[in-house]
């Protein structure tokens, strides 16, 4: 067993708190018990000297000593004093125990005679305690002295010392017990804990980390079972991510060393030359596009990437995307539009609200066939301002329309050749700025909205957006 484990700690300050309670209570107990029953002795000692009568003459003191003796059950002793400055003698005309110990010095009677008022203490004689209580009966007259033994008063609280140490004792053997019991739960459960830790560490995420209860370390457990699950998607993502972009460099970087080969060919032909050299550019722009989006969400996973929040025309953007998307879309035989609110103004990054646009129409010109109307759209809704893609083509599958965000995914059949990372990119950017893109599909309509919180208002609009807001 290690000194220093929390088994030990958690056992001795167990230990020590029933200690600590058990001292607190018997000093709190035993002394107060004590002094309430020297107290009593002495009240009752105080209530019953004024009844004792004493006789006029002193030869019939020592019969009123033990008369008094058997109402007041404690030893009456009557003194004359004689002073002899600066000594007090005392001489005992009446002692209703003769046989006891000499009383003729007591420092009780003494005190009531030097002081001539009614004195009390505590004294030893013989090795036992007596309470006592003496006063002169009238001024410089003589001193009754009442003795009682405290004895029985004393053994009474040596007796429930003794029964307090006994009780003390018995606890702190169950507290012990208890203790070690207690702490051999919690150190069990940590030990589950510290080894559901250690498999975590080691990159072993199938076992759950169960604790029912509901104190801290049940809450513990649970939290590490949440870490455990997030480290486990992570290391599916990552493995994912190693495996598709793997392929994804793998496919065009063996397209290109084919080309290569072909074109060493002396024999090609000129055109089938150029087509095999348009054919190697698409595959370095696409090489390129997968770099790029690589580096995208490289930055964005460690948090490095960064964006603007200034106010950003989305008509503007409409109208630029609908420019540098128009050869494309005549040459696959769509029809794009753009179509603008009078209020466009967002709060963004342009460059980044640009780059969202540009995966959007992309993927409405790729993945719908020729005569497929493409429209974007910029417009204020409330406190939101909205730039969306739409198009009538097919729609998305239900299936799929949860996961068109996932990383690298892409829906199998199409014709889209990306690499499944540029709407997963799109999202995250748009988080950045405060925003996020959603999805609307039906049959024969598909819609990706980007929201971005609303920019300042306009107090005056351009000719150019005024009349496309009649039109």
């Amino acid at each position: 067993m290690r000194p220093r484990s929390l088994f030990v700690r958690l056992t001795l300050a167990f230990v020590a708190l029933v200690a600590g309670a058990l001292a607190a209570v018997y000093l709190a107990v035993v002394p107060s018990l004590q002094h309430n029953l020297i107290d009593a002795k002495q009240r009752e000692l105080r209530r019953a000297l004024p009844r004792i009568a004493l006789p006029r003459s002193p030869f019939q003191w020592q019969n009123a000593a033990q008369r008094a003796a058997g109402t007041t059950n404690a030893r009456v002793v009557i003194y004359e004093a004689l002073t002899t400055s600066p000594k007090v003698t005392l001489v005992a005309f009446g002692d209703s125990n003769p046989a006891d110990v000499d009383v003729t010095k007591d420092p009780v009677a003494i005190r009531a005679v030097t002081t001539d008022r009614e004195a009390e203490g505590i004294v030893r004689r013989g090795g036992e305690r007596f309470a006592e209580v003496a006063r002169p009966v009238h001024p410089h007259g003589p001193i009754i002295l009442l003795s009682a033994s405290l004895h029985d008063s004393l053994g009474n609280v040596a007796l429930v010392s003794r029964r307090l140490l006994i009780a003390g004792a018995v606890a702190l053997l169950a507290a012990l017990g208890l203790g070690l019991l207690g702490a051999a739960i919690v150190a069990r459960r940590l030990r589950v804990l510290e080894r559901a830790a250690d498999r975590i560490a080691a990159g072993n995420f199938d076992e759950p980390v169960r604790d029912v209860a509901r104190d801290e370390i049940g809450q513990l457990a649970r939290a590490l079972d949440g870490m455990r699950l997030r480290l486990a998607q992570l290391e599916h993502a990552r493995r994912e991510f190693i495996a598709n972009a793997s392929h994804e460099l793998r496919t065009p970087l063996f397209s290109l060393g084919g080309f290569v080969e072909l074109l060493a060919d002396e024999e090609l032909d000129e055109p089938t030359r150029k087509e095999f050299l348009e054919t190697m550019r698409q595959q370095l722009e696409r090489l390129t596009r997968l770099a790029t989006d690589l580096l995208d969400l490289s930055r964005l996973d460690a948090g490095r990437m960064h964006v603007e929040r200034v106010p950003v025309d989305l008509a503007s953007v409409a109208r630029s995307l609908a420019e540098e998307f128009g050869p494309t879309a005549q040459a696959s035989g769509h029809e794009l539009d753009v179509v603008v609110g009078v209020e466009t103004g967002a709060m963004g990054d342009e460059e980044r609200v640009r780059q969202i646009g540009r995966v959007l129409v992309e993927n409405a010109l790729h993945h719908t066939p020729a005569g497929t109307q493409v429209r974007v759209r910029a417009r204020v809704n409330g406190e939101l301002a909205e730039l969306t893609i739409e198009d009538d083509g097919g729609g998305i599958p239900v299936e799929h329309s949860q996961h068109v965000f996932d990383r690298f995914y892409r829906i199998e059949g199409t014709l889209a050749s990306g690499s499944g990372l540029g709407l997963a990119i799109a999202r995250e950017l748009a988080g950045l700025m405060g925003g996020d893109i959603a999805l609307r599909s039906s049959l024969g309509r598909t819609a990706f909205t980007l929201t971005l919180p609303r920019g300042p208002r306009s107090s005056a609009f351009s000719r150019e957006n005024v009349e496309e807001a009649l039109a």
